[in-house]
């Protein structure tokens, strides 16, 4: 007979936060957000991408939270019990449900990967020896070398034994404890480098170029789209981190409450990234045409070995970003491990024994194409994920139900906003986010 397991929660409100904080501040803010900024009109990509984050946050997000809330399980749980709410079978939801599950488990094996060369980037930063090559090249040849390695399969499992370590001790004694020590550490670490960016020489062009709205660039579909993409991802709409962290949330929270705070926390840690990033291209009189490992791996710190505290410099930069990768790497395994609990019955520790066999083993045999398969992923998955859960939640419970369970926990009455937002605008968005992923040569996340 299957053993009914205890069902863990987070221990307070802010746990819960700034483990939501934790799970959306990843490389996507880091790699990702600065470039956009630089590539498509600063000030005015900024204004779009804050537009679509106020809108995904009280759409998207606290769809998400409280759908987990409400039926107190992972997304196969939940899609099952929204199925079975109409009279169906819920098998159908289980199955659809697995969808928002594996694409969890298969972007967090492609962050493992990534993780060991964070990893291994920052223990040479400790050594000295991540700022030896002399230039550009040298350090292209540098994460070839590192990326291709077997060798760096080493640093794979010790970031993934890390992960995991953290995971077994639970919601309230491992998740929420790791996000309160490692965010607001990762903060301080970022604020400590846009300071430091400040008395840089010509940094100031920097600034003026990322706050200065372009009405030409405003007019220009790129802008939105991209930005569009960048919030979206940026929140980890997918139908299963927010989900399940949701899950373990107590009736008397908030949601909405807890949903600003995400998204504005989120943002500011994009922003800080790019207060780091883009006065340091200005500095260098470089322009920031590159995203993904290449920025991240190869020009900055190509960049950072011609400024003055190199060696400081680098190793609080690839520290920041440990943090902020073991965070969200810690939430992409969550709803994996939550399925094995609730579907086998297993106590916790044997199901993140099992998720990191799966993981460990995995991770070790993509490192060659560890990239297509996070683009095939976050392109085709993810999306369909959170659209999938919108549904269910918005449409398939309905109108009674969703209100009901968002003002939970929530003094104030909801406005006659919710339905407009979360039933048809938010819907429409994962629809296009969808398409245009599909569409868009290397996607838009």
């Amino acid at each position: 007979m299957k053993k009914k397991h205890f069902r863990d929660s987070f221990a307070s409100r802010w746990g819960f936060i700034l483990a939501c904080i934790g799970s959306a501040v990843g490389m996507g803010n880091i790699w990702m957000f600065p470039m956009r900024v630089s590539k498509f009109g600063g000030g005015s990509f900024l204004l779009a991408y804050f537009i679509f984050v106020f809108i995904l946050g009280f759409s998207g997000v606290i769809g998400e939270m409280a759908f987990g809330r409400a039926t107190r399980s992972g997304p196969i749980g939940a899609f099952s019990k929204a199925v079975e709410s109409r009279g169906k079978n819920p098998k159908i939801g289980a199955a659809i449900g697995a969808i928002p599950v594996l694409g969890s488990l298969a972007l967090a094996i492609g962050y493992s990967v990534v993780m060991g060369w964070i990893l291994k980037y920052l223990i040479s930063s400790l050594t000295g020896s991540v700022l030896k090559p002399n230039d550009v090249d040298g350090f292209s040849a540098q994460f070839g070398n590192i990326a291709t390695s077997f060798g760096n399969n080493a640093f794979v499992i010790l970031s993934l034994v890390l992960t995991f370590l953290i995971m077994a001790f639970g919601i309230a004694s491992g998740i929420e404890k790791l996000n309160k020590y490692m965010m607001p550490l990762f903060f301080c670490l970022f604020v400590g480098l846009a300071i430091y960016m400040l008395f840089q020489p010509h940094a100031i062009d920097g600034y003026k170029y990322m706050f200065r709205i372009d009405p030409v660039a405003l007019k220009e579909p790129q802008t939105w789209i991209y930005a569009l993409g960048q919030a979206f991802f940026s929140l980890s709409l997918a139908g299963n981190g927010t989900l399940i962290y949701g899950s373990y949330l107590k009736d008397d929270e908030d949601i909405i409450g807890s949903a600003w705070k995400v998204a504005l926390f989120d943002t500011l840690a994009a922003m800080l990234a790019a207060l780091v990033i883009i006065p340091a291209m200005a500095t260098a009189g470089q322009q920031l045409n590159n995203s993904g490992p290449g920025l991240m791996f190869i020009f900055l710190p190509n960049l950072f070995k011609t400024m003055p505290a190199n060696s400081i410099l680098v190793i609080v930069f690839f520290a920041g970003v440990f943090l902020a990768g073991l965070t969200s790497l810690v939430n992409l395994y969550e709803a994996p491990i939550a399925t094995i609990e609730e579907k086998l019955g297993l106590d916790r520790k044997h199901a993140v024994l099992i998720i990191a066999a799966i993981g460990t083993v995995t991770a070790v045999c993509i490192q060659g194409i560890v990239e297509d398969w996070m683009n095939f992923v976050s392109i085709y998955v993810c999306p369909l994920g959170a659209g999938l859960a919108g549904i269910m939640f918005y449409w398939v419970f309905g109108e009674k139900y969703v209100r009901n369970e968002l003002q939970k926990g929530r003094a104030k009455p909801i406005g006659k906003w919710l339905e407009p937002m979360t039933r048809y605008v938010f819907c429409l968005l994962t629809i296009i986010v969808f398409i245009l992923g599909i569409v868009t040569p290397g996607g838009i996340g």
